[in-house]
């Protein structure tokens, strides 16, 4: 059996990203760790010094860990990606008004990338940027039930 855990994310200023996930969508800080570099290195396959600070938030359900690693030089430069690379590309979240949202997103650090814009949803960057498909919450009233 397996269940659902938590979707990781590196950021480059935590506070900043946690104002960002908390006054644009509603997410809510859950708890937040400073795990030690040894494990922390081990795990991610990456060299130590770290200095990981990891804060999870939370919206209807889903956990949203936001990573800064603190010590000089841990954190790769950002690298754009495309929509057909392997691998997660974009989070989804359904709001009352995709164009507020996006607008409140730009307010908040973020960026509104205008050419996806197909009049009910588009995309936005958050302030190291990822790509956020905004959807409005009666796209997902209309999906199937979830088995």
């Amino acid at each position: 059996m397996a269940t659902y855990n938590h979707t990781g994310q590196v950021v480059t200023d935590l506070e900043r990203s946690k104002r960002f996930y908390q006054e644009v969508f509603g997410f809510k800080l859950w708890y937040e760790i400073s795990p030690p570099d040894q494990p922390t290195a081990k795990l991610t396959g990456l060299t130590p010094p770290l200095g990981v600070t990891a804060s999870y938030l939370t919206l209807d359900g889903f956990v949203l860990e936001l990573m800064q690693y603190s010590a000089p030089g841990a954190t790769a430069p950002y690298r754009a990606r495309t929509m057909n690379e392997p691998g997660l590309t974009h989070l989804s979240i359904s709001v009352d008004d995709a164009r507020a949202a996006a607008e409140r997103a730009a307010e908040c650090g973020g960026e509104i990338i205008e050419d996806s814009d197909v009049g009910v949803a588009l995309f936005v960057r958050d302030p190291d940027g990822q790509l956020i498909e905004l959807l409005p919450v009666s796209y997902r009233d209309r999906l199937p039930p979830k088995p």
